[in-house]
């Protein structure tokens, strides 16, 4: 099943619109602007600048009529990325330090505490084996996010854009 969101320029679902079904990193070459959207089906992420960057927003099937008040975007859209659906386990290994040194854990499920479950100072890297997850600047799956796809991660540092620290992990599950 693949995912389907539709942007609209104006709030409430007004003026022109431009429906997505994949990854999309510049919607102003679309619509002038995109102040609401529609998620028919699947997920997306949902970035405030263009080319998958900015803030993040996780969007489940559901309308927003408005950003400022649904997502916390003081702007709109810019970007935008379909999360795949993922079956089977999910599995990460977060490290301490850059580069993958310093204490390591492995995780299966959510973290509401990295500071708390796993006595940890701090997340510099990790490896993502299985699933997509989302990290978030605060414990208990608050503040600012950032999706995670398969792969390496060296050095969270780079991918944040003001050295922000990651503080609980979920996974994305959809139904």
């Amino acid at each position: 099943m693949s995912g389907k969101i539709v942007f609209f320029e104006d709030r409430n679902f007004q003026g022109r619109s431009y429906e997505c079904s994949s990854d999309c990193s510049e919607i102003a070459s679309h619509l002038s602007r995109c102040s609401s959207c529609r998620v028919e089906s699947g997920t997306f992420m949902v970035y405030d600048q263009p080319n998958f960057t900015g803030q993040q927003f996780l969007l489940t099937r559901g309308e927003y009529p408005e950003y400022q008040n649904t997502i916390g975007f003081n702007d709109c859209i810019q970007s935008c990325r379909m999360v795949p659906m993922h079956k089977g386990p999910f599995k990460m290994r977060i490290y301490e330090r850059p580069n993958f040194e310093g204490q390591m854990h492995e995780l299966t499920d959510d973290c509401n505490s990295i500071q708390d479950n796993y006595h940890m100072s701090d997340m510099q890297s990790c490896n993502v084996m299985e699933g997509y997850w989302l990290m978030y600047e605060q414990p208990n799956y608050k503040g600012r996010m950032f999706y995670l796809r398969p792969g390496e991660y060296r050095n969270l540092r780079d991918i944040s854009s003001d050295d922000m620290r990651f503080n609980s992990i979920r996974r994305i599950t959809q139904s």
